[in-house]
């Protein structure tokens, strides 16, 4: 078993007290992780408030060849990130497992490298020159969660950097180690200080959002911790990026083949074990073809190899920690009580690790809670409608905004009903696909701000506009 450090002004740290991380598949410890005490993070800030002064003043081109040498250097230790990843997460090696996500994240960084931020010249005339300008904000601190950390992470992390910023992050208390581990790499390419890792209990974050030196919060989690998030960022008017929960709904129109569409619903529903904020978390389908689509749904869900990841014939794993497997377990049998039909999964096997099969629930509506509350996890409601209005209705009903999907042979039609949706990103025929050139990002109570493409690094600079007379 190893031990891990903090990563701070470049060093390693080696902290007094520790905390077990275990494997979500069987239970057991994979390592120790080093617990911050505040004077750890005042010194991360001190080390990123330092380094700014210098990186913030290194020319466009340079930070850009940084943040591609940040994407060669995530490559090239991929799949040791990969095995880590598995242990501490659960998602398995192969398929949209661990060695994807270290595909995404290097592919991420590298896309951002490209990214450019321009001058722009507002006015240039006998008057005046007046030029507005995007300057790095400060230090930012990224909180991270556990689903997606690595490649959540690199969203978070390179964007800031390659912006002028520099950055203190904290990963989530359940998947510290890969955090630890790729923050090394990154750091090994940038000046000391430019990027500090401190990982620790949720207080942690708490200090980190009410810390006077960091200018910037940007947080990926769950909406009533990304409120306490802004709330306590509030005093000191601090930046927000906040990309939160959802419970994104699908609508499957009355013209489709069930056979044709049901295996990229399952995808865009179990994508990492349902455990995505922008799954599809609740679909509603036309009464006309209500059964067939149930049943092609079964049958693209059912027999997914599940097991211990490291175990590259498996294709699904574990629930990532307890407390989120008993609130889907939870779900499914208030389901099942208020009359849910199962059409598959829904079998607990009695045996270590938080492993649940892929499960449909049908006959199920609004107002109960696998409906209402997001489950995330491998645990899809499918609710039957028969006017189309009452449909979106209920899509938009929920405080969330972040996703949302139309299913149609007729995609004209189908986009017209999706811009109906109220979400952040309205799919047609397709759900949960994202790209770093495409902004990304909630309304409603699913978050502030958007991630990715030239959108996404603006979020990481304050304007300055240069006013030239000249009369």
């Amino acid at each position: 078993m190893s031990d891990y450090g903090l990563i701070i002004n470049g060093d390693k740290i080696v902290t007094e007290k520790t905390f077990a991380v275990k494997n979500p598949a069987n239970e057991e410890v994979v390592a120790n992780c080093p617990i911050a005490t505040k004077d750890h993070l005042n010194s991360a800030v001190k080390a990123a408030s330092d380094a700014f002064i210098t990186w913030s003043k290194v020319s466009d081109d340079d930070r850009a060849a940084v943040c591609g040498k940040i994407s060669s250097a995530i490559a090239s230790h991929s799949e040791e990130l990969a095995k880590l990843l598995t242990q501490e997460q659960g998602k398995p090696l192969e398929g949209a497992g661990s060695r994807f996500e270290l595909g995404g994240a290097a592919g991420w960084a590298g896309y951002t490298s490209t990214l450019k931020l321009p001058e722009k010249i507002i006015q240039d005339d006998e008057n005046a020159k007046i030029v507005q300008t995007r300057k790095p904000i400060g230090v930012v601190g990224s909180i991270l969660p556990w689903n997606w950390p690595l490649m959540i992470a690199v969203w978070h992390i390179v964007p800031a950097i390659r912006a002028g910023n520099t950055v203190v992050m904290k990963p989530s208390p359940y998947t510290p180690l890969s955090s630890l581990r790729m923050a090394e790499i990154i750091s090994a390419c940038l000046p000391a200080g430019v990027l500090n890792c401190v990982t620790g209990e949720d207080n942690l974050g708490q200090w980190m959002t009410e810390h006077p030196n960091i200018q910037k919060i940007i947080f990926t989690g769950s909406i009533p911790t990304g409120k306490k998030v802004m709330s306590s960022s509030s005093a000191s008017l601090k930046r927000l990026t906040l990309e939160l929960g959802g419970n994104d709904a699908g609508i499957v129109l009355d013209d489709v083949d069930p056979a044709a569409v049901a295996p990229d619903i399952i995808q865009g529903a179990f994508l990492n074990n349902g455990q995505t904020c922008a799954a599809l978390k609740r679909l509603y389908v036309h009464d006309s073809i209500y059964d067939d689509l149930c049943k092609e749904l079964a049958n693209a869900a059912s027999g997914i190899p599940m097991g211990d990841g490291l175990d590259e014939s498996n294709l699904q794993g574990p629930i990532q920690n307890k407390m989120q497997y008993d609130k889907v377990v939870a779900l499914f049998e208030d389901a099942k009580e208020q009359g849910g039909r199962v059409l598959c999964g829904g079998d607990i096997p009695n045996e270590p690790g938080y492993f649940m099969p892929y499960t449909l629930v049908a006959d199920v509506n609004d107002g109960m809670r696998i409906v209402d509350e997001e489950q995330f996890g491998p645990l899809l409601p499918i609710i039957k409608y028969s006017d189309l209005d009452d449909a979106i209705n209920s899509a938009n009903a929920l405080e969330t905004g972040l996703g949302g999907s139309v299913w149609s042979s007729d995609t004209e039609r189908a986009a017209k009903v999706a811009s109906q949706l109220e979400c952040g990103t309205a799919w047609v025929n397709g759900h949960g696909g994202i790209a770093p050139n495409v902004p990304f990002g909630g309304v409603k109570c699913s978050g502030i701000g958007v991630e990715f493409a030239e959108e996404g690094l603006h979020e990481y600079t304050n304007i300055q506009i240069v006013n030239v007379a000249k009369a």
